[in-house]
């Protein structure tokens, strides 16, 4: 069984492993819950804003394995919080230290523990994240409990449904329907706009509101037709986990809306526009997870750096020139980051233009929503 050891790494009591389905151990100390959990392994190569990355319902099912070295510096607090909980499945980290910033409220290990996930530390990081960058994506299986030998872990690993053809949309989905906290209470008009939630990220409906829009948001599986009865100016298809391809009730509840009303969608959003306009999805290598991806517009030419999580793309030769011009690609692999309907009012980004954690560069694409409605 192949072995990755910790060099230097601090001695602690509370041992923990992460094992891969290649059979592959990275070990290290449990720093979150004792729980033992099965997840795909990512790396994230933003250097901040582990908050947000974490309670961004698109990592449920994913443990996120940061490139940084140091993580819980600037602690948890509510102002951050893009869910109501941690969406991710697991942590895995080089060091974990305790909170020094005057917003913290609790420590990131408090969080942890809070929301039953686990985490560990002491990981060679660097090492994971070239495997996973040379490998490809893995299954894996994360034991804080000590209760697991190792070659048990990896079998479960192996074993593992993963992410493929898997509905986590429905999971990470708002229950009920629910208004959003209005902002700029002046603005006379509030037109609706309707968010169709397969994992919306706060920072979303906090943007929408301060553009002066009435927000409502819906569960995922909600129909076409009780969307229109309520005569929104505008529809967003939000970001999501897993696979698009599974969700084939949101496929066609958006070629219902198509020319019916003006849409707009993110990351899962936009994959589900590209599948309602005939395209197809595939699974990327290794996945684009970070906010410091280079991305072009192939109308202006100007390049943005944007805030991106998503392990699936559309297939560039799969949409119809007809139907959809390609908008926006990724100067780091050319695929598919954004595109437009050429017959009705809808366009979709590959990446976060919230900007949740990441730099600000994508936020016009609100503006350019208004300005469709």
């Amino acid at each position: 069984m192949k072995t990755q050891t910790v060099h230097g790494a601090r001695q602690r009591e509370k041992k923990a492993f992460l094992a891969l389905a290649d059979a592959t151990i990275f070990r290290g100390w449990s720093c979150g819950a004792p729980v033992d959990r099965l997840g795909e392994v990512v790396f994230n190569t933003g250097m901040t804003g582990y908050q947000e990355i974490l309670t961004d319902p698109s990592y449920a099912g994913q443990f996120i394995a940061f490139t940084a070295p140091e993580m819980g510096n600037t602690g948890f607090n509510r102002e951050d919080m893009e869910s109501n909980a941690l969406q991710a499945s697991g942590l895995l980290l080089r060091e974990m230290n305790p909170p020094s910033n005057w917003r913290s409220e609790e420590s990131l290990e408090t969080a942890l523990l809070r929301w039953n996930t686990p985490a560990i530390a002491g990981v060679d990081t660097r090492a994971l994240t070239l495997k996973l960058r040379d490998g490809g994506t893995q299954k894996g299986f994360l034991c804080t409990t000590g209760t697991m030998p190792e070659a048990e872990a990896v079998e479960q690993a192996r074993a593992w449904v993963g992410l493929d053809g898997q509905d986590y949309a429905s999971i990470v989905t708002t229950k009920c329907p629910y208004e959003w906290q209005r902002q700029n209470a002046g603005v006379v008009s509030h037109p609706l706009v309707a968010v169709l939630d397969y994992g919306v990220k706060f920072n979303t409906l906090r943007q929408l509101s301060a553009h002066g829009f009435h927000v409502q948001v819906f569960p995922a599986r909600t129909t076409a037709e009780d969307v229109l009865q309520l005569h929104p100016a505008g529809v967003l298809l939000s970001n999501g986990p897993a696979d698009p391809a599974a969700l084939g009730y949101a496929v066609k509840t958006v070629q219902k809306l198509l020319g019916r009303v003006p849409l707009m969608g993110i990351c899962l959003g936009h994959q589900l526009l590209a599948l309602a306009l005939g395209g197809r999805t595939r699974r990327l290598k290794f996945g684009h997870h970070g906010c410091n991806h280079p991305v072009q517009d192939l109308r202006t030419g100007m390049v943005e750096i944007t805030s991106q999580n998503h392990n699936y793309v559309v297939e560039a030769d799969s949409l119809d020139p007809t139907l959809a011009e390609i908008t926006h690609i990724s100067l780091n692999d050319r695929t598919v980051e954004g595109l437009a309907c050429k017959a009705f009012p809808a366009f979709s980004l590959q990446y976060h233009p919230e900007a949740a954690p990441g730099p600000h560069d994508a936020m016009p694409a609100f503006e350019r929503f208004t300005r469709m409605l």
